[in-house]
């Protein structure tokens, strides 16, 4: 192939490689070395020296050079594996431009010819193939045929990246190149003459993870169901890992059950993936997370800036992101100041007059009549005109929902719901006061109010709304609890439900109507759970509390049939709507289900699982002490697994689990990672001496429900055990400062690496429970089975690799269910059977196989999709190996009739046996005909 000119010292070169044929410029030659036979010691440290210094010339053992006569430097234009590949560039180049080359009269300029025209070649070349979307097209062209020419497989195996690296078997390093495809991991290395080729499917990874083997402390070991791979001796090994974490989460999520996963619009089309557009998804995915955005949020414009900060009086350096909704600011350390401001709210952004000490400034003006200033941004007018374009067509679509839908206001109905819970509320705060002395309830009262006027001051100096600065004083103030009063504006404002709200005017109130009078089984769900959300708080044990607790969660199962309804997202429904009115708490139930706890609610609550896998490796990293006395720590974040889904509110007290969901919808789920660490810290010693995993779980719920909000600790100052119970703002607080390490990025790091784990997890479950329904049936042996299965799996995953698969696109028909109504993930179609059947038959018919395993497909797709299920080709082998002769007998007799075929031969003489029928058939594979008693 042609290939990008490359300048090589001809002198140097000429220890290396054998010239074959010349002209006047140019020079066909061969590697040293290559096609010796028998072992010969030059061959073997050449093929060694390219593999070390990872060259093309391992690959590509014959090259064509341009040589200038009289100069000392030459040009590598073209490379080929063979000989004939080499001369047909050859000769394309001795008819189409040496004939042209005597006309220049300086041989500089021959050779810049030539160059100008092997470029445009390979321009034309990368125009329709893979490497056209690669930052550099013609470095990758050459490393896609490296790897074409070494593994071998189709073209449709997308090739993303490949890194040099050393992959080491027991203590033994191999130099080589590592391969990162759409499907597979593959390892290539050839080393005093031995070669070695590894080619694992990332559908078999089990587990990725980063260890140190004795001095190497870089090390990316990928885990499979049979064994371990070690490489090593990366330049950069953490872009490694978190190309290798992507690529199997993507591919995992295209081919396994993800139990409600979605996969990005821009990673559904494998031939689309390349190492840019991963490291675009990575950042998109930490930007969604950092600031809480909308999961439909597409990342625009990414700058360097600074901000300037009236608090502090200076400029904030960090960095500003644009997306399709929103434009936000992070500092350079992660939680000292963040802006999040929705497109809604702004009313212009201009550009101010530069100066040296204000370099190319940018004001944003939104419509609470505040302004923001931006500096230093380099690509300012890009960043301008784009927003003010993204701004026109926002307003445009505001100007026609407003002019077509004017916002409806179930005013009775959520206005009542208000002011009864409101009421309520009241009801329950006299009742306090009659059970508690005066004097405590004025101290509840007065530090109400002192918390109240501390958050109007920092509303006067940081601003009010979506908008506002978020900075370490507003974590200190959410730290000692949210006042009532403002509870609802600030949880709506933290977590941006608002701007859905203000998006959506009559949506709720529409999507009531839709779904008045429907039935389902989230409708069923959500009956049983109403009673059970708060049956202790006065709110909920009347009818217009359960109402509206019914309409919510019946609307969002509506919303989002993919999810329904979940268990504890009553217990979090229940608790928005006393802070407040129903609409606002379902686009609170809204943002939490889809933006802050992505995927928890799902079928399988995969991202719950996910998380529990995130905590317990925090647990490992954080809390040394514990996790080397407890080797275990499973039951541990098991436990855990009812702090994330109701986020703390079943287990702590009413008022302190208020605190921790103040948090939650300031920080995101970083909040309950580090609270989590803080309960698990706190009760270290106890759960180091713990006998049994029920013993450990007490100590956690004991301590749990100590936890008192420090107005609860003065009203229950007169309780006997009182002194030993512990502060929730304490708790937080020591959260913070202990565990601020645990950053988003870090969260988001460690969430692709697990996720990986969970979804393995979950496929050793489908496939446990796909044996279990066939083993009762089938005499083959439970290894077999597996075996079998697995088999079965790689070649339904090899439709969705290469060719157009039966389940590769969501238009695909739903796998059909066994018996049992367990739901068949795998399934083959007629060329796919044909394989498998040639493959593991004992009856091999010759030519006639073919025929054979045909007509078996035909026999066994018994609803006419033209799919088989495991549980019916696992059937028909049973048969085959295990069955009685007048079993096999009568299923070759089947082959030979309608639906099997529709022209088999035969000769039907009835006797007068009860149930018996004799068949004279004649066999076109066997050559014999004879009548054989077949009971029917």
């Amino acid at each position: 192939m042609w290939i990008s000119p490359e300048e090589v010292a001809l002198k140097n070169a000429l220890k290396l490689w054998v010239t074959d044929r010349s002209n006047d410029y140019f020079l066909l030659q061969h590697r040293r070395g290559h096609g010796d036979t028998g072992g010969k010691i030059t061959g073997l440290l050449v093929g060694a020296l390219d593999t070390v210094l990872d060259s093309n010339a391992r690959v590509a053992p014959f090259r064509i050079v341009l040589h200038v006569p009289g100069s000392q430097v030459s040009w590598v234009i073209a490379s080929g594996a063979t000989v004939e590949e080499v001369q047909r560039h050859w000769r394309w180049l001795d008819q189409n431009l040496l004939p042209y080359m005597a006309v220049f009269e300086n041989k500089e300029d021959a050779a810049s010819f030539v160059l100008g025209k092997v470029k445009g070649l390979i321009a034309e070349e990368v125009l329709g193939g893979q490497a056209a979307r690669e930052d550099d097209p013609a470095r990758f062209r050459e490393d896609l045929a490296r790897f074409e020419q070494r593994f071998g497989l189709p073209q449709r195996e997308k090739l993303v990246t490949h890194y040099s690296c050393c992959c080491w078997k027991g203590r033994v390093p191999r130099q080589g190149s590592l391969y990162l495809t759409t499907n597979h991991i593959a390892f290539y290395s050839f080393l005093l003459g031995k070669e070695v080729k590894l080619l694992v499917p990332w559908a078999e990874v089990t587990r990725l993870e980063r260890v140190s083997v004795g001095l190497l402390t870089d090390v990316i070991r990928v885990h499979t169901r049979r064994k371990q791979r070690d490489f090593s001796m990366f330049l950069n090994v953490d872009e490694v890992m978190m190309v290798m974490c992507q690529l199997a989460d993507i591919a995992l999520r295209r081919l396994l059950d993800s139990g409600g996963l979605t996969l990005d619009q821009s990673l559904q089309d494998s031939t689309n993936i390349t190492k840019r557009v991963l490291e675009e998804q990575a950042l998109r995915q930490y930007v969604l997370s950092l600031f809480g955005l909308p999961r439909a949020e597409r990342l625009q414009e990414v700058m360097s800036c600074s901000v300037w900060t009236p608090h502090a009086r200076c400029h904030t350096p960090g960095t500003v992101y644009t997306t399709d909704g929103y434009l936000c600011f992070s500092s350079r350390e992660e939680g000292q100041c963040t802006l999040i401001i929705p497109l809604t709210e702004i009313l212009s952004i201009e550009k101010a007059e530069s100066t040296s000490a204000l370099p190319n400034p940018v004001i944003i003006s939104v419509r609470c009549k505040r302004a923001f200033q931006l500096i230093e941004l380099l690509h300012r007018d890009e960043l301008v005109e784009k927003v003010r374009h993204r701004l026109r067509d926002l307003h445009w679509k505001q100007n026609l929902i407003s002019g077509h839908d004017l916002r409806k206001k179930s005013s009775v109905l959520l206005s009542a719901l208000g002011l009864t819970i409101s009421r309520l509320i009241r009801q329950s705060q006299s009742d306090a006061q009659n059970k508690t002395s005066v004097r405590c309830f004025c101290l509840l009262q007065n530090t109400e109010h002192v918390r109240e006027r501390l958050w109007d001051e920092h509303f006067t100096e940081f601003g009010r709304g979506v908008h506002m600065f978020r900075t370490d004083k507003i974590r200190k103030l959410v730290a000692l609890g949210i006042p009532e009063s403002l509870r609802g504006e600030l949880w709506l404002n933290f977590s941006d439900a608002c701007s859905s709200l203000a998006a959506h005017p009559s949506y709720y109130t529409d999507l009531l109507e839709r779904c008045r009078g429907e039935s389902s089984i989230a409708t069923e769900e959500i009956e049983r759970d109403l009673h059970r959300s708060l049956p202790e708080h006065p709110a909920f044990q009347s009818e217009t509390g359960i109402s509206a607790l019914r309409r919510v969660l019946t609307a969002y199962a509506f919303r989002n049939p993919a999810i329904g309804y979940c268990q504890s997202m009553n217990i979090l429904a229940s608790v928005m709507l006393l802070y407040t009115k129903e609409e606002e708490a379902f686009w609170l139930l809204v943002t939490v289900c889809e933006r802050m706890l992505p995927d928890y609610f799902n079928r399988r609550v995969i991202g719950a699982q996910v998380d529990q896998s995130v905590f317990e490796e925090l647990i490992r990293e954080r809390l040394p002490e514990l996790s080397e006395r407890v080797p275990d720590l499973s039951p541990l974040a098991s436990a855990s697994l009812t702090w994330f889904l109701t986020l703390f509110v079943s287990v702590l007290p009413f008022r302190s689990a208020l605190c921790v969901l103040d948090c939650f919808f300031y920080h995101g789920i970083r909040a309950i990672f580090q609270i989590s660490l803080a309960v698990l810290d706190a009760n270290t010693a106890e759960l180091s001496s713990c006998s049994d995993d029920g013993h450990a779980l007490m100590i956690l719920t004991s301590f749990l429900e100590q936890l008192r909000h420090e107005e609860e600790a003065h009203v229950c100052a007169e309780d006997a055990g009182s002194s030993h119970r512990l502060n929730i703002t304490t708790l937080i607080t020591d959260a913070h400062e202990k565990f601020s390490a645990v950053s988003v990025k870090h969260v988001e790091m460690l969430r692709s690496r697990q996720r990986v784990q969970v979804l393995q997890a979950h496929e050793d479950s489908t496939k446990d429970n796909a044996l279990r329904l066939v083993t009762p049936d089938v005499s083959l042996s439970p290894g077999d089975l597996s075996e079998l299965y697995d088999l079965f799996k790689t070649e339904h995953f090899i439709s969705l690799y290469w060719g157009d698969g039966v389940s590769s696109s969501s238009a695909s028909p739903a796998p059909p269910a066994a018996a049992g109504g367990c739901v068949e993930r795998y399934v083959v179609d007629r060329a796919q059977f044909k394989s498998l059947y040639e493959l593991l038959t004992p009856w091999s018919c010759g030519t006639h196989t073919d025929t054979v395993a045909q007509r078996a497909f035909t026999l066994l797709d018994q609803d006419r999709d033209g799919l088989v299920t495991f549980s019916q080709f696992t059937h028909m082998l049973d048969l085959l190996y295990c069955e009685e002769l007048n079993e096999k007998i009568r299923l070759l007799y089947r082959l030979h009739i309608p639906p099997g075929s529709e022209n088999t031969r035969l000769l039907q003489d009835r006797h007068t046996q009860t149930g018996k029928i004799t068949y004279i058939y004649i066999s076109p594979y066997l050559h014999c005909a004879s009548p054989v008693n077949v009971l029917i």
